[in-house]
């Protein structure tokens, strides 16, 4: 199952200056039970963003700087979108973990939307595509209130593609 997970403030943003917008740690210890043991997809810029190779996962990444697959042999380059999708056709079962560019072109391929609704609006330049209600259907909601571990209260949301017609 392609499935897409996302941190996103109230008016979509996901980042700035190639960093998260807001430290959650309930979110972050969601983000790698549910990933843990996957496959997962991103960007080069997210790539760079992550503090290493995050343990219990393979690394797909997309750029065009072949040297990446020298620099850091136990990950999968694609080298260009449409590779990245026959990969993600041929290995269903992932994870799409960002940037912007990446969840925008990889959105129909999914199944599955694990999204954290954050209620604040940090100043962002990147941002993650609109859920369209006429593809998406809400099918869990769980609400977390800000407290002395997370400035901004949040909602863990799973949404599912609706059968396509």
């Amino acid at each position: 199952m392609v499935q897409i997970i996302a941190a996103v403030t109230q008016n979509g943003g996901i980042g700035k200056n190639n960093r998260l917008l807001c430290h959650l740690p309930d979110d972050l210890k969601r983000f790698k039970e549910l990933t843990f043991g996957h496959t997962i997809i991103m960007g080069r810029h997210t790539f760079e963003s992550l503090p290493g190779l995050l343990p219990g996962r393979h690394h797909v990444v997309l750029t065009g700087n072949l040297a990446y697959e020298k620099k850091f042999p136990a990950i999968t380059v694609c080298a260009s979108l449409g590779e990245l999708k026959k990969y993600i056709q041929s290995h269903a079962d992932c994870f799409i973990i960002g940037g912007a560019m990446v969840y925008k072109e990889c959105m129909e391929l999914a199944q599955v939307l694990w999204i954290t609704e954050i209620d604040a609006l940090p100043e962002a330049d990147a941002f993650f595509p609109p859920i369209v209600p006429d593809t998406w259907k809400e099918t869990q909601r769980f609400h977390h209130d800000a407290d002395k571990k997370h400035k901004y209260a949040f909602d863990f949301v799973r949404y599912e593609r609706k059968a396509r017609k």
